[in-house]
């Protein structure tokens, strides 16, 4: 069987590996020896990094979907197989390092983490599928700002898991931003077209639960790495059996977009954990909002994309929302 050709609009193959450069040009500049060793970063603050990091990563995670959006007429479960590879190859690598250094006490899983480990990777997987499901077939921005749902849900979901008390305000953000997305899917009696939207919907919300859930880790101690490949590795094993009943043959060219996408969210991922560590989330998180306006201008750039004028009221709703939910934050902590 021959090798499916990519029929996604304006794709050409010096654009996919002019791409695949970016990427990895955007990974090697980042590499974490390099970050803290550049002099004017030694100079800023602590949250000025963490805003930078976080904003990297909102451009590394819509690249990302450039990549799966380029690579074409393939499995959005197969594309998901190869993002998660590449993010378990890294974690692998993370692990044995730990172990090598601090003995088997430094991958150990602690008591009661394991049922939150299979929560994480079952609802995160549920997140990468719906949201590559809705990139194939929606406006890149649209895919992205449902995906953008998921701090709500995680703050409906550590709610449910940690009795974390919603303020009333936040449960007006939440309501609000629920109602901004509906703008975005446009609901309706034609399910097949309004089938992708609802993936990405049920993307953020199974992102949400994920997020939650490496909350409730956290406090128990659980070492990142092992959340990571827990989730990777989980995650991989759902695609195999779609995998090996209808495997999709490739060209060289869509290889290596499924690569750039990988590498693009292993960037995103680490950008954002960086982010965190320099600065807490009240302080930065609303910069992750940026992720839009990337995938704005790389869909018009890439495929001449642009979100219709619901979508945009819908967007300005949510990120209206977020704002709010952070200042409140930001109030509530300087109190």
């Amino acid at each position: 069987m021959p090798a499916r050709q990519c029929t996604t609009s304006r794709l050409c193959e010096p654009q996919a590996k002019q791409s695949f450069r970016l990427c990895v040009q955007v990974q090697i500049e980042t590499h974490a020896d390099l970050y803290y060793n550049l002099p004017h970063m030694k100079e800023l603050s602590e949250t000025s990094k963490g805003i930078i990091c976080i904003v990297l990563s909102a451009f590394c995670f819509a690249l990302m979907a450039v990549f799966v959006r380029l690579s074409g007429e393939i499995s959005f479960v197969q594309k998901a197989f190869f993002r998660n590879a590449v993010a378990f190859f890294i974690a692998a690598a993370g692990i044995s390092k730990d172990y090598a250094e601090h003995g088997k006490d430094a991958i150990s899983i602690p008591k009661g983490a394991l049922l939150f480990l299979f929560l994480r990777a079952a609802t995160g997987s549920l997140g990468v599928f719906g949201n590559f499901y809705a990139i194939d077939r929606l406006v890149l921005s649209d895919a992205a700002i449902l995906n953008k749902m998921a701090p709500f849900f995680a703050v409906l979901f550590s709610f449910i898991l940690m009795r974390e008390k919603i303020k009333p305000l936040q449960l007006l953000a939440i309501t609000a931003a629920f109602a901004g997305a509906m703008l975005v899917v446009k609901p309706g009696f034609q399910f097949a077209e309004t089938l992708p939207s609802l993936a990405g919907f049920v993307g953020g919300m199974g992102a949400g639960f994920a997020y939650a859930c490496v909350r409730k880790l956290s406090t128990l101690k659980c070492n990142g790495k092992i959340i990571v490949l827990f989730f990777s590795a989980f995650s991989m094993l759902l695609s195999v059996p779609k995998m090996v009943a209808a495997f999709e043959p490739m060209t060289a060219v869509q290889f290596l977009c499924l690569c750039g996408a990988g590498v693009c969210a292993a960037g995103g991922q680490f950008s954002i954990t960086a982010a965190y560590y320099h600065a807490p989330a009240r302080d930065i998180s609303i910069y992750d909002y940026s992720q839009i306006i990337f995938s704005t201008f790389l869909g018009l750039i890439f495929f001449g994309q642009l979100p219709d004028i619901w979508s945009v009221i819908g967007y300005s709703i949510i990120i209206a929302m977020a704002v709010l939910n952070f200042l409140y934050t930001r109030r509530i902590h300087a109190a």
